[in-house]
């Protein structure tokens, strides 16, 4: 599995931190910027790179992002066909693994201004490690989401 690594200023060091933790675990992960801290530089120059490379390969890759709170950049990726993306903030920290599990989602988006990077990483590594549900059910489900996003970028 390739792992894609975006941020903007908001989540810089956490995507640089998660960048070494994961390689170190022997990920392939590809670094779509910010390469350097901006405070001016925007999220969706870089987001979409990753959401981009996602979306062309949804079944052997997954994409971790890193914003203020997650939520632009999980809307910005889930405007990508293929792309599954849940926001994580804080709070219940098994909301990513449920969002594995039920809606097979591919992308995850942390708000790096309210969970510490511990609890990030922990919640990163459940995340990947978590098969999505193969019952009937969901799989109908999520069918229906890519048939509707299909539809309107048709």
């Amino acid at each position: 599995m390739i792992i894609h690594l975006a941020t903007d200023h908001a989540g810089f060091s956490y995507k640089e931190a998660v960048l070494t933790w994961l390689r170190n675990e022997g990920f392939v992960v590809h670094d779509h910027g910010a390469y350097e801290y901006d405070e001016l530089d925007d999220f969706p120059d870089f987001i979409a790179l990753a959401a981009e490379a996602v979306s062309q390969d949804p079944e052997g890759s997954r994409g971790i992002v890193f914003g203020g709170s997650g939520q632009g950049e999980a809307m910005l990726a889930n405007r990508f066909p293929n792309v599954r993306a849940v926001a994580y903030y804080g709070g219940i920290d098994s909301i990513p693994t449920l969002s594995r599990q039920h809606n097979d989602a591919n992308v995850l988006s942390i708000g790096a201004r309210f969970v510490d990077i511990d609890l990030t990483k922990q919640v990163i590594w459940e995340w990947l490690h978590t098969e999505s549900f193969t019952d009937e059910k969901y799989m109908r489900r999520n069918e229906k989401i890519e048939a509707i996003t299909t539809e309107l970028h048709t």
